[in-house]
């Protein structure tokens, strides 16, 4: 049984600006998120690490069997009207989010589609909540925002207008992030995310 909410998936309404988009609030389904949470895999600090690097419990890799199968690829393909065949998927898993996350920014031109899932099950503050921008010098100049809860799921074509973000929050933000991406960034692996955390750590000891 999937644990995905496809119908809504296929409602949803491809957004073309300010790049085309998706959001599917209880893509997720309610059922499925309280399995999901409670075989999170036992992260303690920020940023983002890649499912080689966990253990999570049956019910979370689950999901992520899910979220592989090219069924679910095909169904993405279609929804944006990309041809994704030969490009491979590229996932990491966060739950805590830092001061530093969330500056607004656009993804590298080697990703085609990135999509992102919220699996917390409440959310109180201003902060943390996903940006849609359309300007990019201005995060309060929005298209859509998306809190990061009950299994909302963002999906966005990269265009050079694809700039996105969120207000500073500091705590626990449950998400899964993927990309299908340029074959030769495949090939890289994932040292560009353990680079990224490196440096982060590094500039936090030289502000010590």
């Amino acid at each position: 049984m999937s644990m995905f909410d496809l119908k809504a998936f296929d409602r949803a309404k491809l957004q073309s600006d300010p790049c085309d988009f998706i959001l599917v609030p209880g893509f997720v389904t309610p059922e499925a998120i309280d399995a999901i949470n409670a075989d999170y895999p036992a992260i303690t600090r920020a940023g983002n690490f890649p499912p080689e690097e966990l253990s999570p419990g049956p019910a979370f890799q689950a999901m992520l069997d899910q979220l592989n199968a090219p069924e679910l690829k095909e169904r993405f393909a279609e929804k944006f009207g990309m041809d994704l065949s030969d490009c491979p998927m590229q996932l990491t898993v966060r739950k805590y989010a830092e001061a530093s996350d969330g500056n607004v920014h656009n993804d590298s031109s080697s990703k085609f589609l990135t999509v992102l899932i919220y699996l917390n099950k409440e959310w109180h503050a201003p902060g943390g909540q996903l940006r849609l921008l359309r300007d990019p010098a201005n995060i309060e100049d929005y298209v859509v925002e998306v809190p990061p809860v009950n299994g909302a799921m963002l999906a966005f074509r990269r265009n050079e207008r694809s700039f996105h973000g969120f207000p500073a929050y500091i705590g626990e933000r449950r998400s899964v992030q993927f990309y299908w991406v340029k074959p030769k960034r495949a090939e890289r692996g994932e040292k560009p995310f353990r680079i990224k955390r490196w440096l982060k750590r590094l500039r936090k000891i030289r502000k010590r």
